[in-house]
């Protein structure tokens, strides 16, 4: 399915062939995504266990996002609430807009359904882009704290700044922003 088409980002759900091209591309600027990942994604989106929304720019692959229907972790956990996972936009396609038109597309999707979406962010700097662009979009912090491997902490635990060091953050479709 299309989602978006202009002069030279095509925006729509994932193909098969899409996991060899994203594979090698992530590869070629030294980020380890396996080809099983993708093979996941693709086969949880055929049975609408999730949605991949994949970005093209000039005809090569550039990012992707998903998402899942409800949420079966963290604060929003089995509250009919969908969850944004695991936005990615190769290096040399970053500050184009491309990530802003993948949000715009699932957040359109989630907003078909509900009023509400969720997602989790890491809380290194290499998530620093990704943090400041929810921000902007409207998402606030739900208020639960950080999150270590899908568990709430507790304070003053020790945890490590990885990957799943993370805090979630809620969009209400509903609310006014000024």
């Amino acid at each position: 399915m299309i989602y978006h088409k202009d002069n030279s980002v095509l925006i729509r759900s994932m193909m098969k062939s899409d996991v060899e091209k994203f594979v090698n591309s992530f590869a070629e600027q030294n980020w380890e995504k396996p080809s099983e990942l993708f093979n996941t994604y693709f086969s949880q989106q055929e049975k609408n266990e999730r949605s991949v929304i994949v970005a093209e720019v000039n005809n090569e692959v550039a990012g992707y996002i998903t998402i899942l229907p409800i949420t079966e972790v963290g604060p929003f956990a089995f509250k009919n609430i969908p969850e944004i996972v695991d936005l990615n936009v190769l290096i040399k396609f970053q500050n184009q807009g491309v990530g802003n038109k993948i949000m715009d597309v699932v957040e359109r999707l989630a907003k078909e359904k509900t009023n509400f979406v969720s997602l989790a962010v890491g809380l290194h700097y290499g998530y620093g882009s990704a943090q400041r662009m929810y921000v902007k979009r409207g998402y606030i912090p739900d208020g639960s704290g950080v999150w270590y491997k899908e568990k709430q902490l507790e304070q003053y635990t020790k945890c490590e700044n990885d990957d799943d060091l993370v805090l979630y953050f809620l969009k209400d479709f509903k609310e006014i922003r000024y």
